[in-house]
């Protein structure tokens, strides 16, 4: 059974490195919630068909222990697109559709949720400019995370000064493409065969959608890093919408990772 008391999110040693320019973060899992379950944990994605009076609490807790009020832990309404978006204060209404977010506004948390797709936290400890984004294998062919990046620049950061990490996500073990999924990322760039290897089914890869992750950023300019957590292959700490998939289940929780500008 899954600790329902409070939530105990992964930390990365970069962005733990950033705690003094009043940086907190959490790559949330779902340890500390209370759906019941497919959903058992911590799940926080009212896309999903859990309780909504479930989520909400779940979500109290993230936001708890970032230290902001439940409206202050923020996320859009995720289209696995390249778009980021800046945030001043609480959204009003309807979310804005975009994957990612900054802000250089102490006291709003920028969460991202994934259920094997790509959450990646940024900062700059002394611009005190954060970001978020979810990347999956469409957001980060298209752009999402250079376009968070050059969105923190434009509040102020520096490209040399941004750490970036990517949370967890499915391995490169979990995630078998076909032939059509391969040949969009060759097409677009030769040297992109390295993140394809052979599955053992014919025509078919294994896509290291870590890799090719951490090596955008790297290639757009920044301090990058990544956990190395497999959403698919550990079940007791996250969701992954490929194992409730190849499970036969009609539906899947989502996990947060989350980052705030603490007030000084």
């Amino acid at each position: 059974m899954l600790d329902r008391t409070k939530p105990d999110p992964l930390h990365s040693p970069l962005l733990d490195g950033m705690r003094d320019n009043g940086i907190r973060h959490g790559f949330f899992t779902r340890t500390g919630g209370i759906s019941q379950g497919i959903y058992e944990g911590l799940n926080v994605g009212f896309g999903s068909r859990d309780k909504p009076a479930t989520v909400t609490e779940n979500r109290r807790r993230v936001a708890d222990w970032l230290n902001v009020a439940p409206d202050r832990l923020l996320t859009v309404h995720q289209v696995h697109s390249p778009h980021a978006v800046v945030v001043h204060e609480p959204f009003s209404g309807e979310r804005p559709k975009a994957d990612a977010m900054v802000t250089d506004r102490p006291g709003i948390a920028l969460g991202a949720l994934a259920a094997d797709c790509g959450p990646v936290l940024f900062a700059d400890g002394e611009a005190r400019v954060i970001g978020a984004a979810h990347a999956g294998w469409k957001g980060a062919f298209s752009g999402v995370l250079e376009n968070t990046i050059a969105a923190m620049e434009g509040l102020g950061a520096e490209r040399d000064r941004i750490v970036a990490v990517l949370g967890p996500s499915i391995s490169q073990n979990n995630y078998e493409v076909g032939p059509e999924f391969a040949g969009r990322f060759i097409e677009a760039d030769p040297a992109n065969a390295r993140w394809f290897r052979p599955s053992g089914k014919e025509n078919h890869h294994l896509f290291d959608l870590n890799g090719y992750t951490v090596a955008r950023l790297v290639a757009a300019g920044v301090s990058a890093a990544q956990l190395g957590r497999c959403t698919y292959a550990d079940e007791d700490l996250f969701y992954s919408y490929r194992r409730a998939t190849h499970r036969g289940e009609d539906d899947y929780g989502r996990q947060i990772s989350a980052i705030v500008l603490e007030t000084f």
